[in-house]
């Protein structure tokens, strides 16, 4: 990891007042009366200063506020109503969330191919901030840490286990397509065919969609860090008004609940671990407890300002992951691995189409269960990741942009999931292993790394590593959510990343008293398709502003 990890600051590189960098060369920028902050309500509480947006922060902060008392006052009565919710969502709007899925992809592929490609990123003169090989690393930590953690050994094995059993294809199974009942080699192709679709270029492309047009309005049309400025060239002047409060807000929301549900996960599989090493209680209290002892660490950062020992901490754990990953590899059935990993590639090709068609399926628990819930989770996650990544790609072509954030972070998910679900397959199939296969979800990393040499250091590793991801994705998401609420300033006070960060564990906690992983992923369903339906109009305007943008380069160089 270089030393430019994430989390990262966002208020370097800023102009005086708040505002992302101006443009670099020929830009085609938008002239607005509109000025940062002129929103915003600027007071002070006691000794603590406020800058925040009227009405962004104040309609989120009491939305959450009121949620959060409302889940643990009804705990009981709301637990059933997260899981119809979450049924009923998935199970109703699964061909919308694919296919708008679907719709990121392809815009993506047609950005690459096409003359609006050429386009940069903060002006015709920007110039990249960051190696190839730290941009690399920070795309990569960027967005998936504790999902990897979980899933890595757990979805592969699930997938395969469904797969090969005999009531794959019936209606009662969760097996991807129409399973291989009883064809070991074919089952564990679609289970990891399955495993690479749900880490690969889709939710890539939904982070690279929320990225480019944060980068694109902000750093070439002059207009604020914030995902209202995205829709200029649908609202016009609008989004300064009631438009783009929606807008803002549901950012907001919808990050927030993203965070809590990988939070949740988090403390999940941490406590498990916990039972597992060293025999400690796994029931709700334990990750409750967790749950408020990190978010207290990430409120000591916060607090602090102390960027640079977040960044040490992220490096640490992206230095511990690399150690994880090459431990399994070197110590599992390597040479299967290694060759795995071409193999499992061509299947995700070959079952691609399939995997992704949005209609006339049969295999609605892991298309409404698997597929659906992890697009609407990454789509609750990207206003958080895209803002991330728009941060630390100023300077590159969208061409080079979109291609390296789809490839580079698939491919080293592709990896992961190999080596990590490729173990526990190979002790699933050649070592009649079954632990790992019946172990429930958060436990099944444990399980699997049992079977290795010095598992009890492996496994307290991979607890360390989904504790540190916690932190920092906790700091970092309080950070943009922070940027959102104060109008797109990046300077805002500290109290307010407080407010934040503190409110992410509570909605965590309150979640899962309200229901555990299901109430968990719910509220992330629940935020994510309103969202969707505004990542599809950003489709629109990201298209409009880059052939503006395509205008001005070629005239630029007609001259």
């Amino acid at each position: 990891m270089s030393d430019q990890s994430p989390p990262i600051s966002l208020e370097d590189d800023q102009t005086p007042d708040g505002a992302a960098p101006s443009p670099e060369g020929e830009a085609d920028i938008i002239e607005t009366d509109y000025e940062i902050g002129q929103d915003n309500i600027q007071t002070n509480i006691g000794p603590f200063g406020l800058d925040i947006h009227n009405p962004v922060f104040l309609i989120s902060g009491l939305s959450i506020v009121a949620f959060v008392f409302a889940t643990l006052a009804f705990q009981n009565s709301l637990g059933p109503a997260f899981g119809a919710l979450r049924t009923w969502l998935t199970g109703t709007f699964d061909w919308f969330f694919l296919s708008a899925a679907n719709i990121f992809v392809i815009l993506c592929i047609v950005l690459i191919v096409t003359p609006l490609g050429k386009v940069r990123l903060g002006g015709t003169e920007a110039e990249p901030e960051y190696s190839y090989s730290g941009w690399f690393a920070m795309l990569f930590a960027a967005g998936m840490g504790i999902g990897l953690m979980f899933y890595g050994v757990s979805e592969p094995i699930t997938h395969y286990a469904t797969s090969v059993a005999e009531n794959a294809g019936t209606a009662e199974s969760w097996a991807p397509l129409a399973g291989a009942p009883g064809n070991v080699a074919e089952a564990e192709r679609l289970g990891m065919a399955a495993t690479i679709f749900h880490w690969g270029l889709h939710p890539w492309a939904i982070y690279a969609v929320v990225a480019l047009a944060l980068a694109l309005f902000a750093y070439n049309k002059g207009l604020p860090l914030t995902m209202r400025s995205v829709f200029y060239p649908v609202f016009g002047e609008r989004i300064w008004g009631w438009t783009g409060h929606i807008i803002d807000t549901l950012a907001v929301l919808a990050t927030l609940f993203g965070l809590a549900t990988s939070l949740g996960f988090g403390a999940s599989q941490a406590a498990a671990g916990l039972h597992f090493l060293f025999n400690w209680p796994d029931d709700t209290t334990v990750q409750v407890l967790l749950i408020m002892a990190i978010t207290g660490m990430a409120l000591t950062s916060v607090v602090a300002g102390l960027d640079a020992g977040v960044k040490r901490l992220s490096e640490i754990n992206m230095v511990l992951a690399g150690l994880l990953l090459f431990f399994v590899l070197f110590t599992g059935p390597t040479a299967s691995l290694i060759s795995g990993f071409a193999d499992n590639l061509i299947a995700y090709v070959e079952y691609l189409p399939a995997l992704s068609n949005p209609v006339g399926r049969a295999d609605d628990n892991f298309r409404q269960g698997w597929t659906a819930f992890y697009w609407a989770w990454w789509i609750s996650w990207s206003p958080f990741v895209g803002m991330f990544i728009a941060r630390v790609s100023r300077g590159r072509t969208v061409r080079e942009f979109i291609t390296c954030v789809l490839l580079i972070p698939s491919l080293v998910s592709v990896f992961w999931m190999t080596v990590f679900g490729g173990t526990a397959i190979e002790q699933v199939v050649n070592q009649s292993y079954q632990a790992v296969t019946d172990a429930e979800l958060p436990l099944k990393l444990f399980v699997m790394l049992e079977q290795l040499p010095l598992h009890q250091i492996s496994s307290f590793i991979g607890i360390v590593l989904v504790i540190v991801f916690f932190v920092t994705s906790s700091d970092s998401g309080s950070l943009v959510i922070d940027t959102i609420t104060a109008g797109g300033k990046v300077e805002a006070p500290t109290p307010q990343r407080v407010f934040w960060a503190t409110f992410e564990g509570l909605v965590a906690i309150a979640l899962l008293l309200g229901g555990g992983l299901t109430a968990l992923q719910a509220m992330a369903v629940s935020t994510g398709f309103p969202f969707t339906i505004v990542l599809l109009l950003a489709c629109y305007a990201i298209i409009q502003g880059l052939m503006s943008e395509h205008q001005v380069v070629k005239e630029a160089l007609a001259e």
